[in-house]
């Protein structure tokens, strides 16, 4: 049993589920894992404030206040044999949250080059929540994916653009990182991935957005033209489902994906970027998923493909964390009811994607 006062520090969001609720009466109520779709945990001090909510398929939501509560037990995150993709015992070593739905699998090899981080902040309710999630390619020293979750919860607005760009020291090799003085005068921008604008709860969430790690290297008239429209329309897509959970990236593993070198920096230029989404619609207990292309170029057009077609094109495994039969199903989904939750039309099967323009980095990088 882990006793109030000791579970004083857990998320607001967090992915532990419930196994035991005891009450101050002696009371216990009983959860089962498999059959809960998450649980929010805040615990404050004052009386009558929200202790737990549980999103139970049998049960339904139910609340806990902090003044009802004596013990809570959570189950412990285990891997589920029946899912053959999923991030396993080994790679839970490398980063502990990975079993999070928003993580992809992990990158198999080259660990010592490889950066497993998450960043946790505090919350509005003073709980320590996780942030967002990355995965860092030390020898490229590239970002390959940022993911983190959008909900209610923390889609409120009450700080601004905090804007202290800097090296992220959980990258512990420094010859790893990417540095400021290899942005300056290189011609590219300090491009987001996890973008403030999704991480305006407190001062802390939104600064550690600011981290390198976070970055990638982006022409100012992708990053702030159809890079930043699409940041906005994740937004208004977390507005209307329970959770949102999002993977923002580059390519950077395939040498034929990839511009090269900056010429000032030696930054890595990618050709595409891309996100991968899924919705969670509570009410009907259904997912959606849809992949974002977007070439690295001023008004690229962009591109809506399913996450089996994402995959291809980047060779990762996007939100292999579901259950097999889900994750077949949503990331193959290419239905006019999965367009229309959308708002888009998918690409044409078997077309090309819409490609990469060189002649905007022409003078600023070093092609292969």
């Amino acid at each position: 049993m882990v006793t109030i006062f000791m579970a004083m520090g857990m998320s607001a969001q967090t992915g532990k589920k419930v196994k035991t609720v005891e009450l101050t009466t002696g009371y216990q109520f009983h959860f089962e894992k498999d059959t809960q779709d998450s649980a929010r945990v805040i615990f404050t001090p004052s009386n009558d404030s929200l202790g737990i909510k549980i999103y139970d398929k049998n049960t339904g939501e139910i609340d806990f206040l902090y003044s009802q509560i004596h013990h809570v037990e959570f189950w412990t995150a285990t891997i589920d044999p029946n899912n053959a993709n999923r991030n396993n015992s080994d790679d839970l070593k490398r980063n502990s949250e990975a079993w999070r739905l928003e993580f992809p699998r992990l990158h198999q090899g080259d660990e010592n080059f490889t950066y497993e981080i998450t960043h946790s902040a505090r919350d509005i309710h003073g709980a320590t929540v996780v942030n967002f999630s990355l995965e860092w390619d030390g020898q490229k020293q590239a970002n390959r994916w940022t993911c983190y979750q959008l909900y209610a919860d923390n889609l409120v607005n009450n700080v601004s653009r905090d804007n202290n760009f800097r090296e992220d020291p959980d990258i512990t090799n420094r010859q790893h990182r990417t540095t400021l003085g290899q942005y300056k005068g290189s011609g590219y921008s300090r491009g987001h991935l996890c973008p403030s604008g999704d991480r305006v709860n407190t001062r802390e969430q939104n600064s550690q957005t600011f981290f390198l790690s976070n970055m990638q290297a982006q022409i100012q008239s992708h990053n702030g033209g159809v890079w930043q429209q699409l940041e906005e329309k994740v937004r208004k897509y977390a507005d209307r489902c329970d959770t949102l959970y999002v993977i923002k990236a580059a390519t950077i593993d395939k040498k034929e994906d990839v511009a090269g070198r900056s010429i000032s920096g030696n930054l890595l230029v990618p050709k595409y970027f891309y996100m991968a989404l899924l919705a969670y619609d509570k009410a009907k207990d259904e997912y959606h998923a849809l992949g974002i292309w977007s070439p690295h170029h001023k008004a690229s057009s962009t591109a809506y493909i399913t996450i089996a077609e994402l995959e291809k094109r980047t060779g990762i495994d996007f939100f292999c964390n579901l259950p097999d039969e889900i994750e077949s199903k949503v990331e193959s989904d290419r239905s006019n009811a999965n367009a229309s939750y959308w708002g888009v039309s998918f690409y044409r099967e078997g077309a090309e994607l819409p490609g990469f323009n060189p002649e905007e980095h022409r003078s600023l990088v070093n092609f292969w």
